[in-house]
């Protein structure tokens, strides 16, 4: 792997593999962020929405921590405000003619925005932020990739792909089911057999149901290193995904707003995070100040190599993590600090006066061992009282009689709910959630 080059006065990189190599000390990223700070802050206030709120912000002073501070943080929450022609207008610091490609937000807006990107964005999101996944994993060109991310308009689902054929690995793009059907994706695994499968957590294990259904070992299928994103993963969901593919699981993290921001290092099993591509704050959410490394807070984001149209300035995410520096190796990766993503805003049933989160009860439901597939949903019982139906898929042998007698029990104790239980034949979960680019797991009937 290329290493950066000394840092020029200017800010420029150059390697001769990528547009940016990897730093070798704290120094140089420090030495990044001091330059690469100004020039944020200089194009913030080219933007309308946000010159009046750095307008008393010394740009001399951007070391200090305090004055980095006065700067506010850029919530969804302001942007909801804005219409899409307000943000167009307003926002963004260039023209549609400056850009050559387009992103799709999150729906932070209300409804999703395309940040435009350029080329010189590109060169950097794409050629780096992304294309370090794979070497972060220890893929080579000797792996074949099946990409089931969503394609469409989905930037993940476009970029992985085009990072790895930058790496020289063989691709194949599938997408999510709705683009590829998952009777096809699982024919194309078990005849091309690729050594890695990338793809949110949620259709990976849809996936492996579909399998089940067919009577498909997919854990014999070959595929060596499953890399998820785009949505939280729990432990139980990582265990449940690597028992049912038989892989190495690698969890990565980013936003449209920046691009690639962690990925899970081979051989480490936690996430780094680049640093030297995006300035990194954990906050206090009640306070606003910095929490200590290795606490957790809220998570702000700075892009310092992307922002030539869309000047995203301390940009508060919606995420809960914590950040903390790993022991410095031989490992040239071992620069990068360890990202935990603890969770995003995840919602929740409230049932009879009790909050039960969909992440817990996911959570609770892939540590049941004779349940195949599930589906949650809120309903009002014919008394009139509100009740969690569970739809539930079995494993082959699982007697069902049994099974819900036990998770009913286990539901009382866990979420002190008396639960309905249906069972379901094998595969009817799989043709509902096929319809759909992310699995709709969790439903409010009432």
């Amino acid at each position: 792997m290329a290493k950066a080059s000394a840092i020029a006065y200017n800010g420029e990189f150059k390697s001769e593999r990528w547009a940016l190599g990897l730093p070798t000390s704290q120094r140089e990223i420090d030495a990044i962020h001091r330059v690469k700070k100004r020039l944020a802050l200089a194009r913030a206030k080219q933007s309308k929405f946000l010159a009046k709120r750095v307008s008393g912000i010394d740009a001399r002073k951007l070391d200090d921590p305090h004055e980095w501070a006065k700067i506010p943080v850029l919530t969804k929450d302001e942007l909801r405000k804005l219409s899409t022609e307000e943000f167009y207008r307003d926002f963004c610091i260039a023209g549609f003619d400056q850009a050559v490609e387009f992103w799709r937000s999150g729906g932070a807006t209300g409804k999703p925005l395309f940040y435009p990107r350029s080329a010189e964005d590109m060169r950097l999101m794409l050629g780096v932020a992304f294309r370090r996944i794979w070497p972060c994993i220890g893929a080579t060109a000797r792996d074949t990739l099946h990409v089931s991310f969503p394609m469409g308009i989905h930037p993940v689902g476009q970029l992985a792909p085009r990072s790895a054929e930058m790496e020289g690995i063989a691709t194949i793009w599938a997408g999510a089911g709705t683009t590829t059907p998952s009777e096809a994706q699982l024919d194309l695994i078990l005849s091309l057999k690729p050594s890695i499968v990338a793809a949110m957590p949620s259709y990976a294990l849809h996936l492996a149901n579909v399998a089940e259904a067919r009577g498909i070992d997919l854990a014999a299928a070959g595929v060596k290193k499953l890399l998820v994103s785009a949505e939280p993963l729990t432990e139980a969901k990582r265990a449940k995904l690597a028992r049912s593919w038989g892989a190495s699981v690698y969890n990565s993290f980013g936003m449209t707003e920046g691009a690639m921001t962690a990925v899970e290092r081979h051989g480490l099993g936690r996430m780094i995070a680049w640093t030297d591509l995006f300035l990194l704050e954990v906050i206090d959410g009640a306070s606003g100040k910095p929490v200590a490394p290795g606490e957790t807070g809220c998570l702000v984001m700075t892009p310092l190599w992307s922002n030539t149209i869309t000047p995203f300035l301390r940009w508060l995410t919606g995420d809960i993590v914590c950040i903390a520096p790993q022991k410095k190796s031989k490992d040239p990766f071992s620069i990068f600090p360890i990202l935990e993503h603890a969770l995003r805003t995840e919602g929740f049933f409230k049932i009879r006066g009790i909050n039960i989160n969909h992440g817990d009860l996911e959570d609770f439901m892939f540590q049941q061992a004779a349940v195949q597939d599930f589906k949650g949903e809120a309903v009002t019982a014919p008394d009139g009282q509100d009740r969690l139906r569970l739809l539930v898929e079995l494993r082959r042998g699982a007697d069902p009689a049994e099974v819900t007698r036990a998770l009913i029990a286990a539901v009382r104790a866990k979420f002190e709910q008396t639960c309905e239980v249906e069972v379901l034949a094998a595969g009817t979960l799989a043709q509902e959630f096929e319809k759909s680019v992310k699995a709709p797991r969790f439903v409010d009937k009432r």
